[in-house]
């Protein structure tokens, strides 16, 4: 872990801390020192505090960004609430996992909780201890069938059952394990992200035909780049693998709003295309642009997903409850499902369903899994009808 602060007596201080707990702990005081330091290694969770030597934290959360670190920012300040609130969401519209900040002065206790906290929401994938950084190309990653897909369930927020699920792509590694996007996407070409999305629905389409024999038929929704879904070739891809069971649900492609409105024409006809075969286009990380939804009118989708930003902590932010409801209220307008994404506790969740929000995913629920995992669950009756809220 990296403890990053200008005063070395806290640095100091949750140090030892985290090392009480029997995990490794590395010290900064500036950005520079520690942007070097991950080259060196990549750290499971960073403490960082708002003011450093020479710079701050939103320069760090950039980088951090920059890097498509993949690990769990703390914030920790003698700041005000409200800022280290806005410094949090500037983390999390930069892909970052952020947390609530701790306010200084802070206990021991605080820290030891935040660190067993970030342990229970680490990926099975992560050692959690400091590890060399990991650099894998996704042409070779592609060229050496490392690629596999791992689910997470979708919820259906009133009747809390599992109505789908998204299938968020790894890297399973023969020397480093299982490694998620930030390892191998950053820097890819459009062609291998062509062919990455070409795997990711092939893989898709197998795996709802191995559910659906195993007595679930769950919709499935995959990640899409923009330009795969310009290229001619994915319709007739899916036009020939498309299963042509009566049950088969479709499939619902995810593509971000950022990408959508640049082109929105474009877009429509891509989906009116898909439409024909069977497939839904949902726009992701919505709300960042929201000022833009106008030009959403005319495309045809069938999800609106809200972004995590807004959806992490909002039945206590007053901010965020307001655009997650606004969001949500748009969603019905259009005659969408509004879908709650980065749901880790059951008080978000139950807000997000009071306000009507149809479809919740993120760690309160379930974790991304591999298909094995996934079919073990849904092995019985029992788990496939169970309450997930409990």
């Amino acid at each position: 872990m990296f403890v990053i602060d200008d005063e070395e007596g806290i640095c100091r201080f949750v140090a030892m801390t985290i090392e009480g707990l029997g995990l490794e702990a590395e010290t900064y005081h500036n950005v520079q020192e520690a942007i070097a330091a991950l080259e060196r290694g990549h750290p499971d969770m960073i403490f960082l505090d708002l003011a450093l030597e020479g710079s701050d934290a939103v320069e760090m959360l950039r980088l951090l960004g920059e890097k498509r670190y993949s690990g769990i920012v703390q914030l920790m300040s003698g700041s005000s609430p409200g800022l280290l609130d806005d410094v949090r969401r500037i983390g999390a519209r930069h892909g970052l996992q952020m947390r609530d900040g701790l306010e200084k002065p802070f206990r021991g206790e605080a820290v030891r909780r935040a660190v067993t906290r970030a342990q229970l929401e680490t990926p099975r994938e992560s050692t959690f201890t400091l590890t060399p950084a990991i650099k894998v190309g996704l042409e070779e990653a592609l060229d050496r069938s490392w690629l596999e897909l791992w689910y997470q369930p979708k919820i259906d927020l009133r009747s809390r059952a599992l109505v789908g699920a998204e299938g968020l792509i790894r890297c399973r590694h023969p020397d480093h394990g299982v490694l998620a996007p930030g390892t191998f996407l950053p820097g890819a070409s459009e062609e291998s992200l062509l062919a990455l999305t070409h795997r990711v629905v092939l893989a898709a389409l197998r795996d709802w035909q191995e559910l659906a024999d195993a007595g679930t038929s769950l919709r499935i929704a995959v990640n899409a780049s923009a330009g795969a879904l310009a290229s001619a070739t994915l319709a007739a891809l899916i036009r020939e693998n498309r299963p042509k069971r009566a049950d088969w649900p479709g499939l619902i492609l995810e593509v971000p709003e950022g990408e959508v409105v640049k082109d929105v024409a474009l877009f429509h006809e891509i989906a009116t295309q898909l439409r024909i075969y069977g497939i839904t286009l949902a726009i992701d990380d919505f709300g960042e642009g929201f000022s833009s939804f106008a030009r959403l009118r005319e495309l045809p989708f069938s999800e609106l997903k809200l972004d995590r930003s807004f959806v992490d902590g909002c039945a206590g932010d007053a901010r965020n409850g307001g655009i997650c409801r606004a969001v949500i209220a748009l969603a019905h307008h259009f005659g969408v499902a509004a879908v709650a994404e980065g749901l880790e506790n059951l008080a978000d969740a139950y807000v997000v369903r009071d306000m009507g929000c149809d479809v919740g995913q993120g760690y309160v629920f379930a974790r991304p899994m591999p298909k094995s995992s996934l079919l073990s669950q849904l092995s019985d009756r029992s788990s496939r009808s169970r309450d997930w809220f409990t």
